[in-house]
């Protein structure tokens, strides 16, 4: 079992016709080794058409009601991203993956707040995240599939390396993966840690979790009073951005220390207090997490 996607997931490609879209779908569709797991392609100037046999629709809902997909994966430029994440909820997908960095935070604004209103019941991957991946089953996203290996630790993550970094560790150690979560890090997004980590409590090909974040907002140490309160499976943590200055933007839109608060040390004392074990030095998750099973 697995959280999120399967082997048996079928995947739109939104973007599908961009260079980005074509090199990751082509990634993806090999690491499912020859599965039809991506199914179709969205361009409305290029319905009809394919990318390598993969056909191309006008519109999700036509890529839906012809290939049964249940999720899309959007690498639409910043400019028409929002509106390409509407059309998959609006199409009634299960989970739209959102790739694209940049979008413009009131565009992400508007259209999560009409997905709430809306009632839709799509999920929200990213923006600015790796997307998921179910090792030796299907990645979707940009994640390197080579150094991802079956088993039955979760990884969740604010940083995209940094759920390289966790992933490369546990299978230098031999411990596999249920799945990889990259949830992004925009301050305006879908999935939360919290989200996450019920997905994997819930999951039971999953024993332990990796939960990695950054400075800004207070989602871990809302995700670790969950933990705390909810949790039947152990969680190691880290935090990045340690040394980071207050009201310094740290790589992601998200990262910034405003009003004291969303520091590093903040979200590791929280963490600690509701059992979760943290280590403040990024070399040792895998060690910490083999640590606790």
């Amino acid at each position: 079992m697995s959280i999120l996607i399967s082997k048996d997931t079928k995947v739109i490609t939104q973007g599908i016709t961009g260079k980005t879209g074509q090199f990751h779908t082509r990634a993806c569709r090999d690491y499912a080794n020859g599965r039809a797991a991506y199914v179709a392609g969205v361009n409305p100037k290029k319905a009809g058409e394919d990318f390598e046999g993969i056909p191309i629709y006008a519109t999700v809902k036509e890529a839906k009601a012809q290939t049964g997909a249940t999720v899309s994966v959007v690498y639409v430029p910043p400019a028409g991203a929002a509106d390409a994440i509407w059309e998959a909820a609006d199409a009634d997908l299960d989970l739209v993956i959102c790739i694209t960095e940049g979008i413009p935070v009131r565009d992400m604004i508007v259209v999560r707040d009409r997905m709430r209103r809306e009632g839709k019941k799509t999920l929200l991957l990213g923006p600015n995240c790796p997307g998921v991946i179910t090792p030796d089953e299907l990645k979707i996203g940009i994640m390197p599939g080579h150094i991802h290996k079956k088993g039955r630790i979760g990884v969740v993550s604010r940083s995209g390396t940094l759920t390289y970094e966790a992933v490369g560790q546990l299978t230098a150690l031999g411990l596999g993966q249920s799945s990889a979560v990259g949830i992004g890090g925009d301050p305006v997004n879908g999935l939360k840690h919290i989200d996450v980590l019920r997905l994997f409590n819930d999951d039971p090909d999953t024993d332990a979790v990796v939960m990695i974040g950054e400075i800004g907002g207070s989602d871990e140490e809302e995700a670790a009073l969950w933990v705390k309160d909810n949790m039947k499976k152990p969680v190691v943590g880290f935090i990045a951005g340690v040394t980071a200055p207050p009201g310094k933007r740290m790589g992601h839109a998200g990262a910034i220390i405003s009003g004291g608060k969303g520091t590093a040390q903040e979200k590791l004392s929280v963490m600690e207090a509701c059992g979760i074990r943290v280590t403040r030095n990024p070399s040792e998750m895998g060690k910490l997490l083999k640590s606790v099973l």
